[in-house]
């Protein structure tokens, strides 16, 4: 009797959870398996005039790692990550530090002030910037005479508009893995006579470790798609960021400006190997101290 009646509601609990997962199911395979396939596919082909879409196979891959532009634009992302990515976990680590070991209300005020940026859209969060920027209506110019957009400083300019937008989320996650570490760890401490600089170096930070290295991973996968930012400030200064400035902004231009779709899916897939390169090598690295698999 008990087994009989259990089977139906074995059964029940499984046809619930098909009907909770169907929906992600269906937007994962039809908005990214399917569309991934159908760039892979494209890349393999080429298009010319007489002979329509060709089966190309590596060709388009060839072209992109010989191509200087592109090459170009993955250096200037790596070197772009390289200090971006440790500046901007500092901040979110010494953030999140600060803040759980504040006990007064204003703890909760500047926790939603640090994450309201996030909150931002990055659009409108962009634009926003490029008006600061602008030497000729921005209130920065009024105060400086630097030129946010040249050349030689935009990178540092795109570098703090990602810093401001992404550090508060990256602080509330790292807060929210202090908040799971054991106080009568903390209590330990202060009767071993640690301060509260060696508590947050010598056992706070090595216990979150993990939630460290999550954030480190998500930045540099985001770091590495470098797009929209460089893409909104583009028509404040075509000179210095160039239809070649960051991998995404060359694939994007090259499909619709130039129309080159073949080329802009190879260059899509080469920058994704990158990603997964890169992320890999540091998940890697620290797998030993995070303690992640």
């Amino acid at each position: 009797m008990t087994s009989v009646a259990r089977r139906p509601r074995v059964g029940r609990q499984a046809v619930a959870g098909w009907l909770f997962v169907t929906p992600f199911t269906v937007l994962l395979v039809f908005f990214l398996l399917l569309p991934m396939l159908y760039a892979a596919k494209l890349s393999l082909y080429r298009s010319t005039l007489v002979e329509g879409e060709v089966f190309a196979w590596l060709d388009n891959y060839r072209q992109a790692l010989g191509d200087p532009e592109f090459r170009r634009g993955v250096v200037r992302v790596l070197v772009f990550g390289a200090v971006q990515t440790p500046v901007m976990i500092g901040i979110a680590l010494v953030a999140a530090l600060l803040i759980d070991e504040a006990t007064s209300r204003f703890s909760r005020v500047f926790r939603l002030a640090a994450f309201v940026p996030y909150a931002v859209p990055v659009v409108i969060g962009t634009l926003m910037w490029g008006f600061l920027y602008s030497p000729n209506t921005g209130p920065l110019s009024a105060v400086t005479s630097l030129d946010f957009l040249s050349s030689g400083t935009v990178l540092y300019s795109l570098g703090n508009i990602v810093t401001w937008q992404w550090a508060g989320y990256n602080m509330i996650v790292l807060y929210a893995a202090l908040q799971g570490v054991p106080r009568e760890v903390y209590e330990s401490a202060r009767i071993d006579g640690a301060g509260a600089v060696q508590t947050a170096l010598r056992i706070k930070t090595p216990m979150i470790s993990a939630a460290i290295v999550l954030v480190t991973i998500f930045t540099i996968i985001g770091t590495l798609q470098f797009f929209t930012e460089p893409l909104i400030l583009q028509p404040l200064n075509p000179g210095a960021i160039t239809n070649s400035y960051t991998p995404n902004v060359y694939a994007y231009h090259q499909a619709f400006s130039y129309q080159q779709y073949n080329y802009s899916a190879a260059i899509s897939f080469l920058l994704g190997a990158v990603v997964f390169v890169g992320s890999y090598i540091f998940l890697f690295a620290t797998r030993r101290r995070s303690g992640l698999r």
